[in-house]
């Protein structure tokens, strides 16, 4: 499986993601504040 991390430009949060919580991040924001998420916004 692969992870990513996560980190939200608005909230700063960081948070490691597999591919259906990175997809679910893309179509609903951050999940701490709900700001709108990128592809730029994950890493290895």
């Amino acid at each position: 499986m692969n992870k990513q991390e996560f980190t939200c430009s608005e909230c700063g949060q960081q948070i490691a993601v597999n591919e259906s919580m990175r997809e679910a991040i893309l179509n609903n924001g951050c999940p701490v504040c709900a700001a709108e998420a990128s592809e730029t916004d994950f890493g290895q």
